[in-house]
Order: structure tokens, then sequence, then C-alpha cells
């Protein structure tokens, strides 16, 4: 994995000029070469893509090199990039806050927003990203949405000039297994590339759950155990294809589509008990379930850009549509062991649509030397659809009746938008980039099951600094400062309870406010060879964020829903070391050194809450002959403070090896999750509850692959991590 900070204007890495800030379009687009076009007599068309400028605070990170990158999923790479975290559900943290956007391209995409963000991560295969953007105070251009900043995930786009192809099969352990093919074609002013994929995948999760709570009826403690044993097997064809079209020399258009469709079965039998403390259990239950689920994710593209005659003045239009769309079915055999009764049978049914249309234009204009002027307009329109159907089966006729409290429905509305404007201007060895950003929200709920539409209206100003000053060829200095603001997840907003877990419901709270957040950093960073050193010291304030509260519904049953945290304070130190002391070895070592405050007295805490810890990722390469690369990665995400407990550390271990048969065909050895890290423990201590939760996925995931390259692409060299700036 390559580690690079883009740097505007200093040292020897920096261009003599600072390119124009392009949108979050242009940012997205592939860095490698542009496309060429066929000499069309009597016209000579000359036309090429728009580079992408470079923006002051980015962190990329290349994934060239990164061997989980050809066997794993989007969820595994980005556990291994410093200061991001994916937990066992896919939820994605940047310095330990969940509050990320995540793009892909540098667009918003259904697969990973909202509901469905966590379970896309898992669906993405890795052999289909190129690089990773991470941008913890990202400029105007890009939305004020997400309170810990932006990780934009670069997909690949062949641009040969000669066509090629790249093919890749990966057997894993309990039948996984994934198969890849990537290619691009030329011919005269069109270029189209594409990848198609197939992945089974197989998920094994045990849950534990042990509880101590006062009963609402009685007023008396008692003590429950939960205890759950998951199993999910999927399928999941997917295909994606760019098409690259010189009008001009001056203009050009790309068109884009995806698709992705994922089917498979979910079981799981679930064992509860309850009964007085110390004493034997009174209630003892089994609940046994068979489940099918279907997802599609899928998007298009439009993208027109175009050069005037004054250098570097463009212009340019983007259109999206990106729809995920889920359904799934449980059938559930309830039995009674104690106290003794029939076995019951019921049903579930549920459906979310979530389609998001986006409309934007982006225009450079260079005022003078050194100084560029950007100025956009965004549209997004956002349409989410929550459906649940429940019903119980009638022991005598066998024919299902409707549970009401199971069924329901919830329409969310929301239109975004917005225009920003940024100025990047370079004096010497002083580099800046300002912007501002107004964003204006009109959301609605028309159609919720039971109640009346509900709206709500908000706009605010959203101002970016980013200050750089090179100190000398080799060390940078950079001070950043931004307002950001977190909208609440439309399925955060949907009140009605989810019923998978008898014993663990889970609901949303249409009345939650928008996250406000401010955040300062101060950085510096040496590069030298072999080594490159960088601190950064940060501070966020939050008000407002939504965050989990449990509330105890009877003796043995709770309630997780939403509320708005009056305040929350993060801050820390970030460090990154990484070198290479001999051709054959690198390394890299990257944490993040925290400490967190949490005012939840409104929410029932005693008072102020704080909690210290440090984040921390390590990876080493090795290379003992040229046709051989040896690669081990550790992370540890250290406890969370919550409103009402903790959440544990989690700690990861991965193993890859490399060999190279000739330069385009080589074989691959991974091994994600050595020792079974993988585990979820959260805590719960209030006045009514004490809970102790305990979530682990099962199975160490090996894959054994091979792959083969064709064409005018090659394939990597065998070596280490490139750390070169």
């Amino acid at each position: 994995m390559m580690w690079t900070r883009r740097l505007s204007g200093f040292g020897v890495a920096a261009p003599a000029s600072l390119l124009a800030v392009c949108g979050h379009a242009a940012i997205a687009a592939d860095t490698g070469p542009p496309p060429s076009v066929d000499t069309l007599a009597p016209i000579e068309v000359t036309a090429q893509k728009m580079a992408p400028p470079e923006i002051h605070g980015r962190r990329d990170y290349d994934l060239a090199h990164d061997l989980q990158a050809i066997t794993g999923t989007a969820a595994d790479v980005l556990n291994e990039i410093p200061s991001v975290d994916v937990d066992a559900d896919g939820v994605v943290s940047l310095r330990g806050d969940t509050h990320v956007t995540i793009l892909i391209d540098g667009k918003p995409a259904a697969q990973i927003a909202g509901a469905a963000a966590a379970d896309g991560l898992f669906q993405l295969p890795a052999n289909e990203i190129v690089r990773i953007e991470v941008m913890t105070n990202p400029p105007a251009q890009y939305k004020a949405e997400g309170a810990a900043g932006v990780i934009n995930i670069i997909t690949r786009k062949a641009r040969a000039t000669t066509p090629s192809s790249q093919l890749l099969a990966n057997v894993g352990n309990d039948e996984r297994y994934n198969l890849g093919a990537s290619g691009n074609a030329q011919a005269g002013r069109f270029s189209l590339s594409g990848v198609l994929g197939l992945r089974q995948d197989d998920r094994q999760r045990d849950v534990r759950d042990m509880r101590t709570a006062l009963d609402p009826a009685t007023g008396q403690p008692v003590q429950s155990a939960e205890s759950v044993a998951e199993h999910i097997r999927r399928l999941t064809p997917s295909g994606k294809a760019t098409l690259d079209v010189a009008l001009d020399p001056d203009d050009s258009l790309t068109l884009g589509f995806s698709h992705r469709e994922r089917q498979g079965r979910r079981h799981f039998d679930q064992f509860d008990s309850s009964g007085l403390p110390g004493a034997a259990p009174d209630a003892l239950s089994l609940r046994a379930s068979a489940g099918r689920e279907w997802r599609l994710d899928g998007g298009q593209t439009l993208e027109f850009d175009h050069r005037f005659a004054a250098p570097g003045e463009t212009l340019r239009v983007t259109l999206q549509r990106a729809v995920f769309r889920e359904r799934e079915h449980y059938d559930y055999l309830d039995t009674d062991i104690l106290p003794p009764a029939a076995p019951t049978r019921d049903t579930l049914d549920l459906a979310l649509d979530l389609v998001t249309t986006e409309a934007g234009i982006d225009y450079t204009l260079p005022l003078a030397a050194g100084r560029d002027l950007k100025l956009g307009y965004d549209f997004e329109d956002d349409s989410n659809s929550f459906a649940n159907g429940g019903a119980t089966i009638d022991p005598l006729t066998g024919l299902p009746v409707t549970n009401p409290v199971l069924t329901n429905a919830f329409h969310y509305l929301q239109r975004v938008h917005a225009a920003y404007g940024s100025v990047t201007a370079v004096q010497g060895e002083w580099s800046m980039q300002a912007g501002l950003r107004l964003e204006r929200t009109l959301a609605t709920y028309p159609q919720v099951t039971g109640d009346a539409a509900i709206d709500h209206r908000y706009a605010g100003l959203y101002p970016s600094l980013h200050v750089e000053r090179s100190l000398s060829d080799q060390v940078t200095a950079s001070l950043a400062l931004s307002r950001r603001l977190t909208r609440p997840d439309p399925e955060a907003l949907d009140p009605f309870v989810d019923h998978q877990d008898t014993q663990n419901l889970r609901a949303g709270n249409a009345n939650l406010r928008p996250q406000d957040t401010r955040a300062i950093e101060l950085g510096i960073e040496r590069n030298t060879k072999p080594l490159d050193l960088a601190l950064t010291a940060y501070l966020r304030q939050n008000h407002d964020s939504v965050t989990d509260v449990t509330q105890v519904v009877s003796a043995d049953v709770v309630l997780v829903t939403k509320a708005n945290l009056p305040s929350d304070r993060s801050e820390g130190l970030e460090f990154s070391l990484k070198g290479r002391p001999s051709k054959r070895w690198s390394y890299g070592l990257s944490g993040n050194l925290f400490d967190s405050q949490i005012d939840a007295v409104a929410l029932g805490a005693p008072g102020l809450q704080s909690t210290r810890g440090v984040n921390g990722k390590a990876n080493l390469d090795f290379r003992p002959t040229p046709a051989d690369t040896w690669q081990v990665s550790a992370s540890r995400s250290d406890r969370r403070l919550t409103p009402q407990g903790t959440i544990g550390s989690i700690n990861l271990v991965n193993l890859g090896l490399k060999h190279q048969f000739r330069d385009n065909l080589y074989a691959v050895l991974t091994v994600s999750d050595l020792f079974g890290g993988q585990v979820l423990r959260r805590s719960v201590d209030t006045a009514v509850l004490t809970d102790r939760y305990q979530r682990t996925q099962i199975g160490r995931i090996a894959y054994l692959g091979v792959v083969y390259h064709a064409g005018g692409l090659k394939a990597h060299k065998p070596e280490a991590f490139d750390y070169d700036p």
C-alpha cells in the first residue's frame, strides 16, 4: 500500500504552480494516463480528460501492492488504513468517529450510504479499488456532510492506449470464492473499460448477551441471557463499465454503469432464558429462523467536461443516479420450553429502497499566477422507503394472519441545494486554500404509518481553510479549520421497531436533529528517504450528535433507539512513521492517541464522562527473493466511550504471501483475522440495566488466488509497499 501526502507548493515534491481546485467528480477521477485519440481526417483530435488537482490535507493510499486488495473486500483494505477502522458489521470510523461520508469515485453511492453502508463494504471487491483518499477537513467542493471527514474510494479505470485485460480467481475456506475479469479497449474517439465479478461469501456469527434489569412491572431485578448462532451465505455477481468519448479537442463525455446483485440465505438459532438473580431460570425459549435475502446496487453516471480557450479554465457538468434495493424474508419457529407451550410460527418481511439523484456544475477560473477560483452548485434528491410486514401462522389453517404491531411503512424524502466557492493561492513558501459552502436542506416524511407527515428545514454556512508552509525542502507545517454537519441517517429516523432480535429491539427517532461539528488541526511532516514522519494534533467539538440509547422494555427485553447527544468532544495526536531500511524490507507504523469527552446528563448519565486510549496500526513487508513478497499487518482500536457504557477494543492480524511466476502471472495467499479478534463487546451500565453484549465474527478467512494480466496493463513488480511521496 502506498502512503502519500499530497502537498501543494512545498519542497521538491511540489508543482511549480498549484492546479485549480476541481469539483468532487474531478477529484475522484483516475489519475492514470489520459486516453489517446486517433487522428481522424481532416481533424486531429487531441482532447483528454481533465487531470485531478492537488487537494490540501488529502492523504492517498495506493493499494497496488496490498495483497489483501487482491482477495478481500473494501472493508478489509479500509481496516489497514491509518486512523480508519471497520468493525464486524462493516461500520466505518475515522479517528473513532463513525460519522464518515464514504464516496465512490467522488460521488455518493446508495450501496454505501445510510442503512446500506455497512453491508455494502462487504460486497465491494477490493480488486476493483485503485486507491483510497482520506480527508479529515475536506475543501468546499466536497459536501459538508460527515463530521469525521470524507473517505473517497477510487475504483479501477483502465486507460491504456492498447487493449489489456486481467483475470483473477481466488478460492477460500468454507466454500468461499471470488472471480474477476477487467479490461479496456480503445478505438478512435472512444475508450471503454469494464469489470466483471462473482463472489460467494460465508459469514458465521456468535452472540452472547447477559443482562440484569429492573422489571418495569414489578421493580424487581431479573437476570436474562441470550445466545444466538447465525450463518449467512451469499452469492454476488457484479459488473461495471465506463465509456469515455472525446467529442472534440476541448470537450469530452463520460458514461458510467454499475450493477451488483446479491442473493443468499440467512439462518440463526436463538436461545433465551430469564429468572431471578442466583436462582434457576423460570423461562426458557428457543427461536429458529430460516431466511432468504436479495439486494441490488446499481448506478448510472453522465459527465461532460469542457476546456475554455484560457489555460486552466474548465467547466464540468455531472449527473448521477444510484439505487439500492433490499428484500428479506424470515420464517420463525418459536418453542417455549419453560413454561411449556405449543410451538408457534410467524414470518417477517423487510423491504428497503434508496434512490439518490445528484446533479452538479463546477467551474474553475485561473485568476493570476498561483491563484485559482472555483465555483459550483450541487443538487441532491434522496428518496428512502422502508416497509415491514409481519404475520402469525394460524395453527389450524396454516394461513398467515397480519400482525399490525410488525406491519408499517416509512417514506423519507430529502433534497439538498448547495453552492460553494473556493480560492487557492500560492505565495513563496505559503500555500492556502479557503472555501465557503452554503447548504439548504428540506426533509419530509410524507408517509408514516399511524402518523401525519413531518417536515424539517434548515440551512447553514460551512467554511473551510487549509494553510501550508514549507519550512525546508523536507519539512512542511499545516493548519486546517472547518465546520461540518452530519444529517441523521434515514434508518435512524425510522421510528418503527425492528423485531429481528426479540430480546434486543431497535428503532429510530423521526425528530433527530443534524449534528454540528467544528474542527481544527495542526500538522507537521518530514519527508526523507528512507524515513517519513507525520504528526497531526486535532480537536473536534460536536453538538447534537446522534447516539444509541438503551431502554428497558420488560424484564428481559431492551429497546435501542436514537437520541441527540447535547455535546461531545474529541482531541488527540495522530502519528505516522514509514520507512524502507533496505530493498528487502519496508514498514509502516501509525496511531491515534485520543481523549474523548461526553456530556450525556440530559440522557441520564451522572455527569461528564471521558476516556483515553490509543488506536494503532503496523505493517511489515519482506521480499526474500525477487519473486516473493511477504506481508503482515496488525491493527488495534481501543475501547470507546458511549453515553451509557463502553464499546471494547478490537485487535486484528492479517497475513499475505505472493509469488511471481512471470511478469504477468502470480499467485497470492492471504489470511485475514488470523487470531479471531473481530469481536464486538458492548457494555451498558445504568440505574435500571447492566448489560454485557458480545458478538463474534467466527472464522479466519483464507484465500488462495491466481492473477493473470494480458495486453497493455502489466502486472505490478514483486516489490514492497511504495513509500515515496
